[in-house]
């Protein structure tokens, strides 16, 4: 009883999450409304470096201080994205402008930065290093501007306008290190309709920055705090040199703009890709593939079926049939069950699972409730789902465990239960413990580790139970064809009937199907991009489903054919070839895209490939698993047996 209440309480909890305030827009997120001179508080989010992959908080570099931090409260998506979410000593007010002013300290008395001080930033300029910021929940973003290679004519009069996210910490001139001292920050607001007798309402709509580098000398500074910014010529970058102590001031200049943006679109900055047109080439590009292969393969299929069907059936020519080889001669062992039972039903339990979590993560995404303003919450709904997904991935784990003899049901529901998230556990605990060693914000605080571990035994667990003793008791599948009690001999295979030739013939096509989808998460992933084409990753998934389903029949119908019927675990290895390519893809896109060079980094990376690869591998193994099962039954229905 106590365990339902836990459960009830968990999904009102999950129920709130996804819920939230404004019908309008994403649920979870309600505008702001400021007043001239209310204070728009600037809080620093983490710094990040696609260099190293390790984020780290904003305090760990000597920035100047507000006399009390305090951390804003985080869901667990935030926590595994190593966002450190904290306020800063900038005073914005809105709609008011700053010329320039001394961020901490007094005027007459610069920031002097000790000799370990002026290494950890040179060190972290080094290595590439982004600030992120956010006001009123908008990150900060640095535009950049250049001449797109149209007509010469045009060039002077068009600029193609990107955002890089953040600002970049400093830059490099040789072997010097320059830090950005001052942050000229540019902030845009839209004014709401209000009547007349009211004061007029500001929603902040777009947040930038221009970062520059200035010397301490250069940056005049009154007693008042307020100093003057030197000509943009005559100034020259404020080095730091980490081999001595370093004297600067940190400066901010505030300016406002009044923007059409409404606030219900102002993350469109931030979201629009520059290249649509690439994702809806894929994509039918993608759609062209799998219905000209869907059209030969029922063509295929079908016609050799209905004849193979028609010849098996006739009743007078029972004998020569016999004699033929092909598919019926092994019906009496096609459904024979294969070695390690739990283990292929467990694997299928966690794929099953996994199916429904990422077909409700990205139907909801593409429904616009998982926005990027509300951070973290796909890590987050992608965690609580996974979990409560058990029940389903327990009900078919129990029901093929009971149709494949099994007896010890709860041996196998711990394996379900246990398997695939032990994997994974193991996996990010090592890295953990590297990122640790670190001190990177990526971090998975051991609390957070507790949380995670209590979710796994106390809600996954559970329901993983539930769902397979429903399963282990409903009636086993049913086959249509009895098993003999001597297993037949197999005759000598063919060259390209290995597993490892099925593997490549069957990966390449699901692959192609997505593989520039593939390209946009990577940079999302690795590049701290933001990735919100739910809409294109919904019908790449469809894609994929239909694609894995069609090559998975076509392997098994000639792995039948070829009087092979071992083809229980083949089918959910083949089924999964494309997580091979995607291994492939992984390395190339490390190689060729990311410049990672030290050992963490690519520890990293590789650590987090190796789980997405065996993630998509249960994923397509377990779609190509179940089309080709119905496929197998279905055919052995269809003929007569004496």
């Amino acid at each position: 009883f106590s365990f339902l209440q836990e459960r009830l309480r968990h999904t009102l909890l999950l129920l709130l999450l996804l819920h939230g305030t404004d019908a309008f827009y994403v649920p979870g997120v309600a505008p702001m409304n400021f007043h001239r001179n209310d204070p728009v508080e600037i809080k620093a989010v983490k710094l990040t470096s696609s260099r190293t992959q390790l984020p780290y908080e904003y305090y760990s570099l000597p920035f100047c201080q507000p006399s009390k931090i305090t951390y804003k409260a985080e869901n667990l998506g935030e926590v595994l994205r190593g966002d450190r979410i904290v306020n800063t000593p900038f005073q914005v007010s809105m709609n008011v402008e700053k010329k320039c002013e001394v961020l901490c300290n007094f005027p007459n008395k610069p920031v002097t930065l000790t000799v370990e001080q002026s290494k950890l930033i040179a060190e972290r300029i080094r290595e590439d290093y982004y600030v992120h910021l956010i006001a009123d929940n908008l990150p900060v973003a640095t535009r950049l501007e250049f001449y797109s290679n149209r007509e010469e004519e045009e060039k002077k009069k068009e600029k193609d306008v990107q955002f890089e996210h953040g600002y970049r910490l400093g830059f490099m001139d040789g072997n010097k290190f320059y830090l950005h001292n001052h942050l000229s920050f540019i902030l845009y607001y839209h004014r709401e309709d209000v009547e007349e007798s009211q004061e007029p309402t500001y929603r902040v709509v777009r947040f930038e920055v221009i970062p520059q580098s200035i010397k301490l000398e250069d940056l005049k500074a009154d007693e008042k705090s307020m100093c003057t910014l030197p000509e943009a010529t005559g100034s020259a970058p404020q080095e730091i040199d980490p081999s001595k102590e370093n004297q600067l001031l940190f400066t901010y200049s505030v300016h406002w703009e009044e923007s059409d943006i409404k606030w219900a679109s102002r993350w469109d900055t931030y979201l629009t890709m520059s290249d649509v047109q690439i994702h809806w080439f894929s994509i039918i590009n993608s759609v062209v593939v799998v219905f000209f292969l869907s059209g030969i393969l029922s063509m295929i299929i079908i016609r050799t079926l209905r004849k193979d069907i028609a010849n098996y059936n006739k009743e007078d020519d029972i004998e020569d049939t016999m004699e033929e080889s092909g598919w019926k001669l092994v019906h009496g062992d096609v459904f024979r069950p294969p070695q390690y039972p739990m283990i292929l039903s467990s694997l299928l339990g966690s794929g099953i699972q996994l199916f429904c979590m990422i077909l409700i993560v990205i139907f909801v995404a593409m429904l616009g409730m998982l926005s990027p303003s509300s951070r973290g919450a796909l890590m987050t709904t992608a965690c609580f789902l996974f979990m409560f997904m058990g029940v389903f991935g327990g009900f078919f784990a129990g029901r093929l465990y009971r149709t494949l003899k099994g007896h010890r049901w709860k041996k196998g529901a711990f394996c379900t239960a246990t398997l695939y998230p032990g994997v994974v556990f193991g996996i990010c605990f090592v890295l953990n413990c590297f990122i640790w060693g670190k001190h990177s914000s990526g971090a998975v605080p051991f609390p957070t580790m507790v949380a995670l571990l209590c979710m796994w035994f106390g809600i996954s667990l559970p329901l993983v139970y539930l769902g397979y003793y429903f399963g282990f008791r409903k009636q086993p599948y049913d086959n249509p064809v009895r098993t003999n009690q001597i297993p037949r001999q197999i005759p000598e295979q063919r060259w390209y009937m290995n597993k490892f030739v099925g593997i490549l013939m069957a990966g390449i096509l699901p692959f192609g199907a997505m593989f520039i989808e593939l390209f946009f998460i990577f940079s999302a992933i690795w590049e701290n991009q933001f990735y919100y084409l739910f809409g294109f990753l919904f019908l790449v998934f469809i894609i994929l489903v239909v694609s894995c389903s069609q090559i998975s029949i076509v392997m098994v119908y000639f792995q039948l054919c070829a009087e092979d019927y071992r083809w229980w675990w083949r089918t959910f290895l083949v089924s999964g070839g494309s997580a091979f390519y995607v291994l492939i893809y992984a390395i190339f896109y490390f190689v060729n895209k990311l410049d990672i060079v030290e050992f963490i980094p690519s520890l990293l990376y590789f650590g987090y490939t190796a789980l997405m690869v065996l993630s998509f591998w249960l994923l397509t193994g377990t779609i190509g698993f179940y089309a080709a099962y119905m496929f197998v039954r279905k055919i052995y229905a269809a003929v007569k047996i004496d």
